[in-house]
C-alpha cells in the first residue's frame, strides 16, 4: 500500500501562486512543482476540510487554482479526538493558539494516521526543532507523528 500524505496548505499555495522575486522562496515553489509532478503518484493524498477552508480564502482566481488541485482528494475527519488532540497541543504551548489551523492540520494528519504531514510551515510544523517538540509530545499521548517534511525531504534520494 503506498504511503499516506497529509497536503496541508501551503503546498497548494505554492503550487498556485505567482512566481516570487525570493530567491528561497521561489525555489521553494520549484521543489513543490517537482515534487507534485514527479513524486506525487508514488503516494496516496490526503487533505481536510481545514485546509479547504483555507484554500477557499483570499483572491477568488488563486482560491479556484488551489481548490481545482484538491478536487478529489479524501478528506481525514475532523473528530472528537482531533479536536481534543489539537487544543491539546496548543495548551501543551506545542502550537500557538493564534495558529490553531496549524494544531489542527497536525491533529488530523496523527489521528488519520496519516505517514507524512507535508508542509513548508517551518515555523509551527516542519521546522527542525519545532518537529522535536511535536513528535515527543505526540508520543507522550500515546500517538506515532506522522514524518513532518517539505517536498525537497520527501523527494530526496527518489530520483
Amino acid at each position: 500500500m503506498e504511503p499516506t500524505v497529509y497536503i496541508e496548505t501551503t503546498i497548494f499555495s505554492y503550487l498556485t501562486s505567482d512566481p516570487s522575486s525570493n530567491l528561497v522562496v521561489a525555489g521553494h515553489q520549484q521543489v513543490t512543482h517537482d515534487w507534485w509532478s514527479r513524486h506525487r503518484p508514488r503516494f496516496r493524498l490526503v487533505t481536510s476540510a481545514v485546509v479547504l477552508r483555507e484554500a477557499g480564502a483570499g483572491d477568488p482566481a488563486k482560491s479556484r487554482q488551489r481548490l481545482a488541485l484538491i478536487d478529489g482528494l479524501p478528506l481525514l475527519e475532523i473528530t472528537e479526538a482531533t479536536l481534543v488532540l489539537a487544543e491539546g497541543l496548543v495548551t501543551a504551548g506545542i502550537v500557538p493558539a493564534k495558529v490553531f489551523n496549524d494544531a489542527l492540520h497536525l491533529a488530523t494528519a496523527t489521528v488519520g494516521r496519516a505517514d507524512y504531514l507535508m508542509t513548508w510551515n517551518l515555523a509551527h510544523l516542519a521546522g527542525a526543532q519545532v518537529r522535536r517538540r511535536i513528535e515527543r509530545e505526540l508520543r507522550r499521548r500515546g500517538f506515532e507523528p506522522p514524518t513532518l517534511c517539505t517536498p525537497e525531504e520527501l523527494g530526496a534520494g527518489n530520483d
